[in-house]
């Protein structure tokens, strides 16, 4: 039996959307089937979350948007990584390595 999703912890998401447009440029939908997809199904990005981020994030100069068609042959908007969005999936690995590094020896110490 399938484990339900799990929430993303705060700050994981700009993280995880820079993750799966990393190799290439994806709409919407293609970012949330990406990032189930590279966490083994156990984050699911609704829209309400999604979309507020890639509009966020594309503000900040992280993404840069644009219009194609997608699989089905309808108008999407795509997102790619800008050279702002790649430094910032640096710092944000970093910044994620030393948080799970920490959180593993709070729960190894007796």
């Amino acid at each position: 039996m399938p484990k339900p999703p799990a929430e993303l912890l705060p700050g994981t998401l700009d993280l995880l959307i820079l993750q799966a447009l990393a190799h290439e440029p994806r709409h919407g939908l293609g970012v949330s089937r990406r990032i189930e997809q590279i966490t083994g199904g156990t984050f699911q990005v609704k829209p309400g979350s999604l979309f507020p981020a890639l509009h966020r994030m594309a503000e900040q100069g992280w993404l840069e948007p644009s219009w194609g068609a997608s699989e089905n042959g309808r108008r999407a908007k795509y997102y790619r990584l800008t050279k702002s969005g790649r430094r910032q999936l640096g710092a944000e690995k970093k910044r994620w390595n030393r948080v799970s590094v920490a959180i593993a020896s709070a729960l190894e110490a007796s």
